[in-house]
């Protein structure tokens, strides 16, 4: 992975002209080289109105329709770090060093870095619900989620259906064979271990999907037990740890295919394959997907899956260990909403006899709360510059 910090004064650009061919714009790379910047690269991101719909952000022709000898004609100073470059196709743009910079940072989406976190989590990632939230509240809510993977909402309106207003405030909510809204509470003849009082240890829903829902939100209607007491693990922390405790385990979680599959009896039998920790492009954990219950590796040589077995097992005895864990009561009116692909969720065992205990929950897509996030940043920040 490539980073890049900023080079104050005195020290060399980050981006430049190159001083015998003053064609060539270079970057300079970790190592204190000068590598020139792909002509097409950077005639793929020119801002002219032949170019680009400014609109809607998106291209007016096709990129592999250019040139593949296409040159960069001559480039002009056009402020402090801030080029006017004219390609030979006719074509002109700016360019500043912020910009390219920013997506030579590998991963830099325009939200924030995800924050590893263990059981010494203090405080919990909060807030309070309101019917209207203001957007720089909004903002501050969304910008917790995304860097600690969930967020505990208190006082939400506690009339059952809620949890899909919340649901809707930060994505869409997605159907799935459990209904839009589905109800946690122990039943006699329940389809999933969730609907019982048993403990349930940390997992990950709907492993069998594609794609696995990305966000659950689940939403305390009424709690009357002693018990039940909800549990979080952050996989990103326990895969960061293990990578590097276990460099030989993490390579067998992300390289041994694992078969998800779930089958109700009646409707359903969903199927798909994948590791038990998936990786990004840049090779950071970008999922975990865990579900003792439902998983199944296939036939693999004996030495292979004797290594897989004890990754797993190693991976296992870490998300349950309390150096991980947080553990939390939902009361009536809590909501908590986690990250499905990177957080693990769980509960200790409760007595239904003590009363009931009954949450509603749903799902959303993972990027729902992500657009979110640079809608309300661009907006609040419009709304700076023109005070």
């Amino acid at each position: 992975m490539h980073t890049f910090e900023y080079h104050g004064e005195g020290k060399l650009p980050r981006i430049r002209v190159n001083p015998s061919r003053p064609t060539e714009l270079q970057l300079l790379d970790e190592g204190g080289r000068y590598l020139a910047i792909h002509p097409l690269w950077l005639r793929e991101r020119c801002r002219g109105e032949a170019s680009i719909d400014r609109r809607t952000e998106q291209r007016l022709y096709n990129p592999s329709d250019l040139d593949p000898d296409l040159s960069i004609a001559r480039v002009v100073e056009d402020g402090t770090e801030c080029w006017r470059v004219t390609f030979s196709d006719g074509e002109q743009s700016s360019f500043s060093a912020s910009d390219i910079l920013a997506e030579v940072v590998s991963g830099n989406d325009g939200c924030p870095a995800r924050q590893g976190w263990g059981s010494d989590l203090a405080p919990l990632p909060r807030a309070r619900w309101r019917e209207r939230l203001d957007e720089s509240v909004l903002l501050g809510m969304v910008d917790m989620f995304l860097r600690y993977g969930f967020i505990i909402l208190q006082a939400v309106p506690t009339a059952p259906g809620t949890v899909l207003e919340v649901a809707r405030t930060f994505g869409f909510p997605r159907d799935t064979n459990f209904g839009t809204v589905f109800d946690v509470r122990s039943e006699p003849s329940g389809e999933d271990l969730a609907y019982t009082a048993l403990a349930l240890d940390p997992h990950t829903d709907n492993p069998y999907r594609a794609p696995v829902p990305g966000i659950q939100l689940l939403h305390c209607l009424t709690n009357q037990t002693s018990g039940g007491l909800s549990t979080l693990v952050d996989g990103l922390s326990v895969a960061e740890v293990l990578r590097a405790e276990d460099p030989d385990a993490f390579r067998a979680l992300t390289r041994t295919p694992v078969r998800f599959r779930y089958v109700d009896g009646v409707t359903t039998e969903h199927v798909d394959w994948s590791p038990l920790i998936e990786l990004d492009a840049t090779g950071r954990m970008q999922a975990i997907r865990f579900s003792p219950r439902l998983d199944f590796v296939p036939l693999l040589p004996p030495d292979e899956l004797s290594g897989f077995y004890r990754a797993r097992r190693l991976l296992d005895r870490m998300l349950k260990s309390a150096e991980f864990e947080v553990r939390f009561r939902l009361d009536d009116g809590d909501l908590v909403m986690f990250d499905n692909r990177r957080l693990l969720h769980g509960r200790t065992r409760f007595d239904p006899g003590e009363g009931p205990r009954h949450l509603q929950g749903c799902y959303i897509d993972i990027d729902g709360p992500r657009s979110l996030y640079r809608v309300l940043r661009r907006k609040l920040a419009l709304g700076r510059v023109a005070e």
